[in-house]
Order: structure tokens, then sequence, then C-alpha cells
């Protein structure tokens, strides 16, 4: 009990030492439910201070900022700030029962946010079962005071969210889906700033609309807030150039469209100069490419129109064009194309002599259904997903303040460095007894500022996809991807150790593999998982806990006074 109140005065110490000599700002986020009409049908949805998608939060480089977060909602809930690394803070990083026990119906929790590194887009969104489908918001990161953009500054920027929609009530859909051991029910829409848009019933008066003058350049700050898509998403008759992804800086790259993975963010700048007509369509529009996957193969609209256009429009928008919903060439080209701005101010400061070598593979698998019980996976099956075969399960306590506090049985530290099975992970046809995975809350421990290579490796087990694995408290560069089964004598010859991209969120390619690295100096726990909701849900996760360094400032910041109970 006495080293409780210790940690809590260490902290109220830290806090302390924040806020003197610079301000730190609050906002308040109050979780709550709000009516909204969307495809003629009004239903009562999960908001934040009544907003839909949420409030943006602004900030500046380096910046600390506190988030009064309360539910006064009728389920659990947490909030995760994606792609802020929170340096030695993971207490309010957000993943239920991976850092915090949930904030309850009616209690509140002050979640610190601090900025480092990142600028440019980010945003937050739930991190508890599905309630993250409406409650998000975008984070906008500013360079620090007197320094500016490495491109020209746009007249504008513009936030755009896109989203999912179903008709049923999300918590319903989540629920449906769990017990039933199958996919989860599609979409009914997807979503441009909480809006469908013209190609949906009783959408088009609400369809998203941004006005712009002929001539000037402006910001586009796209988000993927999907829970089970990846995007294709243009402008019709205008190229878009992406100078950043999850608020890092790129070289700038020229497209008609992008590819988006859940979780992902993209800057990109768009020149209004086009002459012929007043209205252009913005689109987006599921990428999809496993053999049997269902999905909501539906376009959402946004309008961009030309101001100084007089009397009405007398032809519909035109539409972008945008890749075939199985397109993996365009979708990887696109990726893959991406390179860090490797700049004087922005340099990329790639790991080269790598300590720590990890390779996972990322599988769907298929268990056995329960006796007295119907499963709708394959051959009445229940469906599932894995990282190295071990499908993860969710503590009853988080992991976290286990490790802090020592306590024994909530997660262990057998978390494989390779996969148990070699064999030809991409082959058409497996055998079926490699489907089953083993079941477990399984960590992997690393050295302080050790440097750290994982390659993810795709499978083709019950369905090859694509999955956008996503790593809480680090970015890491993106030094090389590939199709087939992963060959480190061979492969590694071709990575790009110049000027990777810097990512939190990357989309392995179905049936190939992709490689990342970071250096380990954010001491804690740190969730990694895909970022389709629903292979999360089934397992495809794993924790990594990063130890502290030799000196005080390379420890564990010590938990808040106000950590939600379980």
């Amino acid at each position: 009990m006495y080293l409780k109140y210790l940690h809590v005065l260490i902290f109220i110490i830290f806090v302390s030492s924040l806020s003197s000599g610079a301000f730190v700002r609050r906002y308040r986020f109050i979780v709550t439910e709000a009516s909204y009409m969307r495809l003629c049908k009004e239903k009562k949805i999960l908001t934040v201070n009544g907003q839909f998608p949420g409030p943006t939060l602004k900030v500046h480089k380096g910046d600390t900022i506190v988030v009064d977060v309360h539910n006064r909602g009728k389920y659990n809930l947490t909030i995760h700030w994606h792609g802020v690394k929170q340096p030695r803070n993971p207490w309010t990083d957000g993943p239920e029962y991976v850092t915090q026990c949930p904030i309850q119906p009616g209690n509140k929790f002050s979640q610190r946010v601090i900025f480092s590194t990142e600028e440019g887009t980010l945003w937050w969104h739930a991190h508890s079962d599905w309630s993250r489908a409406t409650v998000h918001g975008a984070i906008i990161i500013y360079p620090k005071q007197g320094t500016s953009y490495p491109f020209h500054r746009p007249v504008a920027e513009i936030p755009i969210i896109l989203g999912e929609w179903w008709k049923k009530d999300i918590m319903k859909v989540y629920e449906e889906f769990v017990a039933s051991g199958g996919q989860p029910r599609d979409s009914d829409a997807y979503t441009l700033n909480g809006q469908p848009g013209d190609f949906y019933p009783c959408s088009k008066p609400g369809t998203f609309k941004v006005n712009v003058t002929y001539g000037n350049t402006y910001l586009l700050r796209i988000i993927n807030s999907d829970l089970n898509e990846i995007l294709f998403f243009g402008v019709a008759k205008h190229k878009l150039t992406v100078v950043g992804t999850d608020a890092s800086y790129t070289k700038p790259l020229t497209r008609d469209y992008i590819a988006i993975s859940p979780g992902q963010t993209m800057d990109c700048l768009l020149r209004a100069d086009q002459r012929e007509h007043d209205r252009y369509y913005m689109a987006a529009r599921p990428y999809v490419n496993g053999v049997g996957v269902s999905f909501d193969n539906t376009t959402t609209t946004g309008i961009i129109r030309y101001r100084g256009r007089h009397g009405p429009s007398t032809t519909m928008p035109f539409l972008p064009y945008l890749p075939y919903y199985n397109d993996t060439s365009a979708a990887v080209n696109f990726t893959y194309s991406l390179r860090s701005l490797n700049s004087e101010s922005h340099p990329a400061l790639v790991p080269l002599n790598i300590t720590k070598r990890l390779i996972s593979t990322i599988s769907v698998n298929a268990f056995p259904c329960s006796p007295n019980q119907t499963c709708a996976g394959p051959n009445g099956t229940r469906l599932g997903a894995s990282m190295n075969n071990v499908s993860f399960v969710s503590p009853w306590f988080d992991i976290l303040e286990a490790y802090y506090y020592g306590i024994r049985g909530v997660f262990g530290k057998r978390f494989p460095s390779h996969p148990p099975f070699v064999f030809n992970y991409t082959a058409d046809f497996l055998p079926l007894e490699l489907e089953i995975a083993k079941r477990g809350t399984q960590a992997k421990v690393l050295e302080y500022k050790s440097l750290v290579e994982l390659v993810l490796q795709g499978t083709n087990l019950v369905a090859g996809i694509d999955h956008p694995m996503h790593l809480h408290g680090f970015s890491f560069y993106v030094v090389g991807h590939g199709f087939g089964n992963f060959d480190e004598r061979r492969d590694t010859s071709k990575y790009n150790l110049v000027d990777p991209p810097l990512r939190n969120t990357i989309g392995v390619p179905r049936n190939g593999w992709t490689a990342i690295r970071f250096k380990a100096d954010n001491p804690g726990v740190w969730f990694m998982h895909c970022h389709f909701e629903r292979h999360l849900v089934w397992g495809m996760n794993t924790v990594f806990i990063v130890k502290n360094g030799k000196r005080a400032d390379e420890w564990l910041l010590p938990p808040p006074p106000d950590m939600p109970p379980c």
C-alpha cells in the first residue's frame, strides 16, 4: 500500500514538472448517446460531445495535453490516441485490458497525451468492443512554433474521415458477430465525414461538401476509421500529392488515387486546377482480395465545389477513377511507392545493426465448435486469428498494471520469436490441422534500446487476406515487402535502408510479407494487432514489453492516481 502511495506522489511530482513553465491544455470528452439520421433511419449512436465524427484535437509538435474522458454511455469504454508514442507513458494509451481496465459507465479518466516526434495527422478512437465505429476523431499536429511545413503552405486544411455505418446498433452487430463464430454483418454504407453521400438512399441532402477557389492548394488530412476495410480514395479530375503518412513527412508522391488501410492517415495536397465544371466527386470504395470474404461493396462520396461559378449545376459531378475492388497490384504498388522525406530537418533514422530479429506469421484460423453450439465458420467451425500460432486471449486484468505491480497469472512472456511450425505459408492447399492455433495471453519482452526487425508473414490458412498491422508506442520503418514466403538470405538484400516510410500501421499484402524496424526506446507495455476489428476480436494480437533503461529518464513512469478499476 505504501508503494502505491509513493507511486502516486511521484506521478504528482512528474505532472508538476511538466506543467511548470508550460501551459498544458485540457480538453473534455463527454461520451454519450445521440440520435442521428442516416440511410432513411434514425438511431442512437455513441458520440463524443454529441459529435459524429468527434471533435478534432489541434496541437503542436511536442505538446502535452490532458483529456478528461467522462463515460456517460451504457457500455465500458476506453480511448486510444492512435500513433501518439506516449513516451514512457503507456498508462493512458487506451487499449482495453492491455494498458488499462475500461472506464465504466458513470466514471471518468483523465488521460495525459504526450506528443513527441509526431508531425502531421493522427486520430483518436475508442479501443473497446466496436465502439470506435462512431467514437473517433482527428488529431492535427502542427509544426513547432517558429517552424513550417516542408512544402508550400496550403490555403486551407480539411480533415477527411472515412468510416462505416450500420443501420443496426453497432453493439448488437458486435454481439451477434461474436456469438456466431463466423464473419460479422457487412456495413450498410461507408461514410465521408459522417455522411454516406449521394449514392445511398436519403443521404444526398447531407453529402459533405468542400468549397474551393481555382488556383489554390488545399491539404486533405485523410483518415481511415473503417472497422474492416481498406479503401481506395480519389478526387475526380484532380491529382493527390501525398506529403505525409501517419504523422511523418514523405517525399511528394502524386497519384490519381490512394489506398489507405484502417488506422492509417495520409496528408495529401490537392490543387484546384479544373475549369470545365463546378462540382467534382471525391469518393472512396473498398479494396478486398480475400476469397470468400464478405464485404460492403458500395461507394461513399463528397463534393468539391468551385466558388465563383454562377447558376445551378446542370450536370452530375464526375466520379474519380478508382481501381476494382480486388486490384492487389494497385493497392500494393501505391503503398510501397511511399518514401520518407529524409531531409536534414526530418532524417530517416533507420536501425541498421539489428540486435533482435523476430518473424511472426499472421493467420486466420478455425477452431472446433463447442458442444451444443452452432458456429458459422467454414465447415461448422468457429473463426479465429493468431500471430505465430498464438490466438490472443484478453485477460481479466490489464497487462500493464500486472507487469508494473508484479501480479502473476495475468499474462505470460513466451510469445515465440519465430513461427512454431515451418511450412509453405502461402501454398494454395494447406493441412487442416494447421488451422487450429493455441489460445493464450503471451507477450514478447524486449531489452531497452534493442534494435528490432520484425517480419510479418501472411499465410493462406482458412483465408489469405491483407492485414493492416498497428504497433502502439512506436513508429517503425517499413524496410521491405514481398509476395510468397520470406527468404532471409534473398529478401534482405532488397531492403530499403535509405528512405523507407515511417508508419504506425502497415498493410501486409495477401500471401506476402512485410519487414519493419524500430528502436525499442519506449519502456512499457505496447499492443500490436491487426486493425481489422474482426481479426482483433479473433486474436491477431500480441504485446511487446520494453524493459526500463539504466537512467531514471529511461524508466516507465508511475501510474496516474485515477486509473480505472477492474
